[in-house]
């Protein structure tokens, strides 16, 4: 049985990021979403990249898996999904990208910046 990891519902541009299983897979399925894996990524025993795939689709290099086989990889690679409810024109979208849990958290984004200098490479 799968490990259920509790939503952080992080907000991020009209955008949400869940790691809840119950959560993804109620998403997904309220758009016709079923679990895939991307053909020719996995190796042996190894399910590949994951996607969800919709109805107008199905794309044609991915290949329908269970959702406890999708949850499994998606729990062993530690990801997440980012989503979204709705489009700008409040419509039912389908955007969701899935990512890792780091990036997730916003531990994935460098904070180092540039140098400040000056114009001309003067200091004064």
């Amino acid at each position: 049985m799968a490990t259920r990891v509790k939503s952080s519902n992080k907000k991020t541009s009209g955008s949400k990021t869940t790691m809840d299983h119950d959560q993804i897979r109620e998403w997904a399925e309220a758009r016709g979403g079923v679990p895939a894996c991307v053909r020719g990524t996995g190796g042996k025993g190894d399910t590949g990249v994951l996607r969800l795939d919709f109805p107008d689709g199905p794309e044609p290099s991915l290949q329908e898996i269970s959702w406890d086989e999708w949850f499994e990889k998606f729990d062993e690679n530690g990801l997440a999904l980012l989503y979204q409810e709705k489009t700008a024109a409040g419509k039912l979208s389908r955007f969701n990208k899935i990512v890792s849990r780091e990036t997730a958290s916003g531990k994935g984004a460098s904070s180092k910046r540039a140098p400040k200098t000056r114009a001309g490479g003067s200091s004064a």
